[in-house]
C-alpha cells in the first residue's frame, strides 16, 4: 500500500524509440510525477530530452542511478536489462521491463492490462512488457477466448521496421534514396544486427525477425508462441507463427486465424464482442472498404482489427486483420498502462 501522490520515475533507454515515446505519453497522460531521472547508455549521456517545457539531462545508467526511485521503466536491451533490473529491484523500485529477458520466468508477471492485469499484483520487483507483435494479438483474441473458448491460432505477421529500431528506419530511408537513384543498396543492419548476412528492406519482405532457433523457427516467433500461452493463461493452446518484416516505419499489422470452441458462430457474433473490448476498436466494413492499416493506426494507442471472416472449409475457424502501432500499444504506452495499473490498485 502506498499513500503517494506523486512518485520518482526513471526511464532506461530515454533516448530510443521506445524510451523517447514513454517521455511523450508521461506528459501527455498527466503521470504523477514528483521526479523524473532519464538514463542511458554512455553514449547517450549528455543529451538533454524535453519533459513539461524543461530539459533534463541524460545520465549514464548504474546501479546506483535507483535510489530513491520507485517505478523504473527498461527500454534499453535484453542485457541492459539482465544487469541493471535486479539492481533497480534491490533499491526499492518496481521494475516493468520492455526486453525480453525476462518475459518466460516463472516468477515474473507478463502483462497486457486489459487481458490479464490482475498478474500485476504477483510481481516481486519485475513486471515484463511483452512482445510488441504479441500485446497487439492477445488484446484482440482474449475478448474472443472469453466469449467463445480459444484453441488453435495462426499468426503471420507484416511488421514494421521501427521495431528494430531507429537505425533501422534509418537504414531503410537509405536504401530507398540509393533504389530511386539506380544505386547499388547498402544493408548492415537487417534482418538481425548481429547475423551472418544483411539484406535489403526497402522494396522487400525479409522473413526472418530476430535469429533463428534450432527448431527452424525465429526467436520472434517462438516469443510470439510462448508468450501468448503465458499471458491468456492458456498452456494448451496451439500457436504458431510467421514473423516477417517489410518496408514501412510505423505499426504492426497481422493476419490471425483462428479456431474457436464454440461452433455454429457469425461474423457478427465475434463483431459484438470486438466491439465491447477493452482498448480494441473494430473497423471492419467491406462495403465501403474499411479495415485497419499501418498508416492508419500510426500514432493511436489503441489495437484495431477488421476483415473479420468466417473460414469457407473450417465451420468454428475465423480470420482477422490486427494492426496496432508497434511503439504504443506495442511497448511504450503498455509500459506506461502497467505503471498506472500499480499504482491505481495499490499494487507497487
Amino acid at each position: 500500500m502506498t499513500s503517494k501522490t506523486a512518485y520518482n520515475i526513471a526511464i532506461v533507454g530515454a533516448t530510443g524509440a521506445v524510451g523517447q515515446k514513454i517521455v511523450q505519453i508521461l506528459e501527455d497522460k498527466k503521470f504523477p510525477i514528483d521526479t523524473l531521472k532519464l538514463l542511458s547508455s554512455e553514449r547517450s549521456a549528455g543529451k538533454k530530452l524535453l519533459f513539461n517545457n524543461q530539459e533534463i539531462i541524460v545520465e549514464k545508467a548504474t546501479a546506483e542511478s535507483f535510489a530513491g526511485i520507485d517505478i523504473a521503466l527498461f527500454s534499453a536491451g535484453g542485457s541492459v536489462s539482465k544487469a541493471l533490473a535486479p539492481k533497480a529491484v534491490e533499491h526499492g523500485a518496481v521494475v516493468i521491463d520492455n526486453t525480453s529477458a525476462f518475459r518466460m520466468d516463472e516468477n515474473v508477471p507478463l502483462v497486457v492490462p486489459e487481458v490479464n492485469e490482475s498478474d500485476i499484483k504477483a510481481h516481486n520487483g519485475i513486471i515484463a512488457n511483452p512482445n510488441c507483435s504479441t500485446i497487439q494479438m492477445v488484446a484482440a483474441l482474449q475478448p474472443l477466448k472469453k466469449a467463445f473458448g480459444l484453441s488453435r491460432v495462426i499468426v503471420s505477421t507484416y511488421q514494421a521496421v521501427s521495431g528494430s529500431g531507429n537505425q533501422a528506419c534509418n537504414e531503410l530511408e537509405n536504401q530507398t534514396k540509393q533504389y530511386l537513384e539506380n544505386q547499388e543498396m547498402t544493408a548492415e543492419l537487417l534482418p538481425v544486427k548481429g547475423d551472418k548476412k544483411h539484406f535489403p528492406i526497402a522494396f522487400n519482405a525479409l522473413p526472418q525477425i530476430d535469429v533463428f532457433q534450432e527448431n527452424g523457427y525465429t526467436f520472434e516467433e517462438m516469443k510470439m508462441i510462448n508468450e501468448t500461452k503465458k499471458i491468456m493463461h492458456s498452456p494448451e493452446l496451439s500457436v504458431v507463427a510467421t514473423c516477417v518484416r517489410l518496408p514501412f516505419f510505423t505499426s504492426h499489422a497481422e493476419s490471425v486465424y483462428v479456431e474457436l470452441e464454440q461452433d455454429n458462430l457469425a461474423v457478427k457474433d465475434l463483431w459484438d464482442v470486438l466491439t465491447n473490448a477493452e482498448g480494441v476498436v473494430l473497423e471492419d466494413d467491406p462495403s465501403t472498404q474499411t479495415y485497419p492499416t499501418p498508416l492508419s493506426a500510426a500514432n493511436k494507442e489503441e489495437v484495431f482489427v477488421g476483415r473479420v471472416r468466417k473460414d469457407i472449409d473450417k465451420s468454428n475457424g475465423f480470420h482477422l486483420w490486427v494492426v496496432s502501432d508497434n511503439l504504443l500499444k506495442g511497448a511504450a504506452w503498455n509500459t506506461v498502462q502497467i505503471a498506472e495499473r500499480l499504482i491505481q490498485n495499490n499494487w507497487l
